[in-house]
């Protein structure tokens, strides 16, 4: 079978880009498919993740004003694909463009879109075109129908579009563990890009509150910084940088979050939150925000971790503050953490997502 995935760029340490180059490997490796990627403006170049070295990498050229830019997405698109002849396009990109490729196109190739974020992402960032927001966010509901399959990550996400021709497929876990956290080390773990969706003005507030009561204990970011370093700034001004660590993306974050005892997401909104099933992997209790759309599909309220109100800032103090003070409560929540993310493995979902492949290509 050959596939074509459809992004914007896979050069970057994001969770899509992690998550985009495990499958590819494994369609190559496991499965014996032919891989391409197109990106855009050469966005496959340098590489952050490792990709199979037989993937087939493409790249449009995008310049321009809004419709010279579309003008030669749609010609370069149809190029590429008059070219490749692959048996299902998968597209992975969240711009209004993407949402056209299926009109662009015309062809009856299946065409399934990824989708990798809240549908309401845009509406959370700060923002005085307001109108402008809402119209990109009708465009898009009336669109997403388009597509032979739309695959959300959760029920919670499909459950935003309210279309006909969804099915949900989550993210698996890229790595299998063998060692754990002993959750001793007085260490909370957060992991993501500095943004304003990921919240982390939010956490430095909450940490703030925290390292009160409990000053001999670090709170470690990973992510890449913007070059303000907006946050670095922020915790001097809250007086909580000796208790607060930023980090450059690493690799290998499963041996960072080995390293720690909990980890915190505290994110406007999620696609998925593909950091908790990979600290939860290492035997992590989470605390997270119940933001749109993807903690409440992985964090089991008072089992595996905590799920708090989005926004209540002394309510996730609370429940961070009870797994500092309480090791069994870790140890414990810690131990389901595991067991309950035995339903991201990856031969299990790559398994979904052959089946769909197969059922499309035969229809």
């Amino acid at each position: 079978m050959r596939l074509l995935y459809i992004v914007p760029n896979i050069n970057n340490e994001g969770g899509v880009a992690r998550v985009l180059s495990v499958k590819t490997n494994y369609w190559i490796e496991k499965s014996g498919y032919e891989v391409h990627i197109l990106t855009q403006n050469g966005g496959f170049s340098p590489l952050f993740y490792s990709f199979n070295a037989n993937i087939i990498y493409h790249d449009l050229s995008l310049k321009g004003n809004f419709f010279q830019f579309f003008n030669s997405f749609a010609k370069g698109l149809k190029t590429k694909i008059k070219s490749i002849q692959p048996d299902v396009i998968i597209v992975g990109d969240n711009g209004l463009k993407a949402y056209l490729i299926p009109f662009i196109l015309k062809t009856n190739t299946p065409i399934v879109f990824e989708c990798h974020g809240s549908k309401y992402l845009e509406e959370t960032q700060p923002s005085k075109y307001f109108f402008s927001t809402k119209i990109k966010l009708l465009f898009k509901e009336l669109f997403a129908k388009s597509f032979t399959k739309f695959v959300a990550l959760s029920k919670a996400s499909l459950q935003e579009w309210n279309i006909k021709n969804g099915v949900v497929i989550a993210n698996p876990l890229w790595f299998e563990p063998t060692t754990f956290s002993d959750l001793k080390a007085k260490k909370v773990i957060a992991v993501g890009r500095h943004s304003y969706e990921k919240g982390w003005d939010r956490m430095l507030q909450i940490w703030q509150k925290v390292i009160q009561k409990h000053p001999d204990w670090t709170l470690e970011i990973y992510g890449k910084s913007n070059q303000n370093q907006e946050l670095q700034k922020l915790s001097r001004t809250l007086n909580i940088d000796t208790n607060v660590a930023f980090f450059d993306p690493v690799k290998n974050i499963n041996d960072k979050y080995r390293e720690a005892s909990i980890l915190v997401m505290t994110s406007r909104t999620e696609g998925f939150g593909m950091v908790l099933i990979e600290a939860m992997a290492m035997g992590l209790p989470c605390v997270a925000y119940d933001c749109p759309c993807g903690p409440r599909a992985i964090i089991q309220n008072n089992e595996n971790g905590f799920l708090v109100e989005n926004g209540n800032l002394d309510s996730f103090v609370q429940q961070l503050e009870l797994l500092i003070e309480d090791e069994n409560l870790r140890i414990q929540m810690g131990e389901k953490a595991q067991e309950s993310i035995q339903i991201y493995d990856l031969e299990c979902i790559m398994h979904q997502w052959k089946s769909l492949f197969e059922n499309l290509v035969t229809k």
